[in-house]
């Protein structure tokens, strides 16, 4: 197996069963806890389907504990480790472009009249701040964090900040200059 072969949502959930051997449900709450939700794309329904595919290929193993209402629980193998990895070397060293919705809009900004366009992007501009605030909670709340999780937070603030900049430096330029069309 080839570590390109493991979806987004096959590492993280290999990624987390390796720090410790859990349970779907479990899954679920580190997921919640550490802000997982906000950037990935596994739903709750989808972590037992992850878990059987992982199981299949050999990379978990499952373990149920006697007792009618025990759940499962899955462990990293060494084929899991070896596969999570070389994916997650793969996913530090190279670069995938991620496109924002923003992009569109800017293409077709000249359907727009000047204080729709400055409105919608004013209100981007209020849920970028707000998104930050939530992380920021997020971040806050789970303290003290390991070095990893701390610098993932890092990451996506880093981005917000970024975002909220350009779009502060895009409105103050756009308020100055004659809209598509004006003259």
């Amino acid at each position: 197996m080839k570590a390109e072969d493991l979806t987004d949502s096959e590492l993280l959930v290999l990624g987390l069963v390796a720090e410790m051997p859990r349970h779907g449900y479990e899954l679920e709450q580190v997921i919640e806890q550490r802000g997982m939700r906000e950037w990935t794309q596994i739903g709750f329904s989808s972590i037992y389907f992850v878990l059987g595919k992982l199981e299949k290929r050999g990379l978990v193993a499952a373990k149920k504990p006697a007792g009618a209402k025990a759940k499962k629980t899955f462990s990293l193998r060494a084929a899991g480790k070896k596969a999570l990895t070389a994916r997650t070397i793969a996913a530090l060293a190279n670069f995938r472009p991620t496109y924002s919705s923003v992009l569109l809009g800017m293409l077709h900004w000249s359907v727009l009249e000047r204080d729709a366009a400055l409105e919608a992007l004013s209100a981007r501009s209020a849920a970028v701040e707000a998104e930050l605030a939530h992380i920021r909670g997020i971040q806050v709340a789970q303290q003290p964090l390991p070095d990893f999780v701390e610098a993932r937070f890092d990451f996506s603030i880093g981005q917000l900040q970024a975002e909220a900049e350009w779009i502060t430096r895009t409105l103050d330029y756009m308020k100055t200059k004659p809209w598509l069309g004006e003259e």
